[in-house]
């Protein structure tokens, strides 16, 4: 077995993105826990050096000493195989170890899987573990913008994490339809690189003749309907959402400041990861629930689309995947106007879109054996799947396959709304 120096620079890479995030954050900063679905950032960065050194180094060494004994609890999210957990919801309380404490465990980590990655010990089999850890990394990398956001936004006084930076632009790109015609398609991944299990087995569907809209609904757009009374008018929603929306008293989307203000009309102001903002109109809508884009897509004589709709039509989106959105790499942590592209625009980036579909299992899907396997299969029940990837994924993270699934009343994520209907 030779060593993989593309796997070393892949996982050096990663690794020091997910550093790069904690950059000019305090130790409170990265203490805090606003609620219990958004993590501390100490949690996050110890979290994903845990499953390097649970399943990569621990599993491959029957005589491997962990850093600390105590981290296989304390550091464990979901994976019942591996055994104790510590409460999800008490995670901010964990003052011990400290965030430095932490860091070094990053660091020794790191040092032990460069030897790995230099040495001729790497097998096939982990191999793919440690591709599926990066981009597990990744995806925490998201929650960690995503739920710090979360944790400043109960500060009083707006903190900034980035400074702001320009749009690329000011102006609204008119919305069209593109149509597609019905067909019998192929959903799933094609095998060409790294897939989550759940992207998988690619299979065929039949898909009606439908359109999608050639952008992302706009925070103005989104305004007109608090200005008709879309909180206010249930027969918009749906009925476990207009409870959702009387319980939680929403009346905009999570982080508008001032949404009873002209009857949520003009610029209004917003928190964002640069502090108090001014709302930009044609920016796109975000942290909205599925229970929110459904209802507005009622209000526009629309509906979302299926998973299957929106992967058939993102497979004809040309260029990389990385798509004209903005994403983590790009530095603005919140969703931009459209640009103006043939065909459809922000495929991939600015926001993660609703679409109509359950998360449930592909026909033939089969989790993998061991704690491993726990990673997506037993979340297949209650929840809604998103698609495109949003302006705190990484680049070269999403692809059309790529299936992100949340609760319906979840808000905090980078979540928008992309307009569909059936073409007769």
């Amino acid at each position: 077995m030779t060593p993989q120096p593309s796997l070393a620079h892949a996982y050096a890479r990663v690794r020091a993105q997910s550093r790069a995030l904690a950059d000019g954050l305090t130790p409170e900063d990265c203490q805090i826990q606003s609620m219990a679905d958004a993590s501390p950032v100490k949690w996050h960065l110890a979290h994903t050096t845990w499953f390097f050194e649970t399943f990569v180094l621990a599993a491959g060494d029957p005589q491997y000493r962990p850093v600390d004994s105590a981290y296989r609890v304390l550091f464990n999210s979901y994976y019942v195989g591996i055994g104790e957990r510590a409460p999800r919801a008490e995670r901010g309380l964990m003052t011990r170890p400290t965030l430095d404490e932490v860091l070094r465990y990053r660091e020794i980590v790191d040092v032990r899987m460069a030897a790995l990655l230099a040495s001729d010990r790497v097998t096939a089999a982990a191999r793919d573990v440690i591709t599926l850890g990066l981009h597990h990394e990744q995806q925490h990398q998201e929650l960690i913008v995503t739920d710090l956001k979360h944790h400043f936004s109960r500060n009083p006084q707006h903190p900034v994490y980035r400074p702001a930076r320009a749009a690329s632009t000011s102006e609204t790109v008119p919305l069209r339809w593109i149509g597609f015609d019905a067909a019998i398609h192929e959903i799933g991944h094609d095998g060409d690189g790294f897939a989550f299990d759940n992207e998988t087995p690619r299979h065929r569907v039949f898909a009606e003749a439908f359109e999608l809209g050639s952008r992302l609904v706009t925070n103005e757009e989104f305004a007109a309907f608090i200005a008709d009374g879309g909180y206010r008018r249930p027969e918009l929603w749906l009925s476990d959402g207009w409870d959702a929306v009387q319980a939680q008293d929403w009346r905009a989307p999570l982080y508008w400041l001032d949404p009873w203000l002209n009857d949520g009309l003009g610029d209004g102001w917003h928190y964002t990861l640069a502090g108090r903002q001014p709302r930009a109109a044609n920016a796109s809508v975000c942290h909205v629930s599925y229970y929110e884009a459904e209802a507005y897509a009622r209000w526009a004589g629309a509906r979302l689309a299926t998973e299957a709709e929106w992967e058939i039509a993102a497979q004809t989106v040309s260029g990389s995947p990385h798509g004209d959105g903005s994403h983590l790499d790009d530095g603005h942590f919140a969703p931009q106007p459209a640009a103006a592209v043939a065909g459809l625009a922000q495929m991939f980036g600015d926001v993660w879109e609703w679409t109509q579909s359950a998360y449930l299992p592909y026909p033939g899907f089969a989790p993998a054996a061991g704690a491993v396997g726990e990673y997506n299969g037993k979340f297949m029940i209650n929840q809604m799947i998103l698609r495109g990837g949003s302006c705190a994924t990484p680049q070269g993270h999403v692809r059309p396959s790529y299936r992100n699934f949340f609760p319906p009343a979840t808000r905090w994520q980078f979540s928008g709304i992309r307009l569909a209907r059936s073409r007769r």
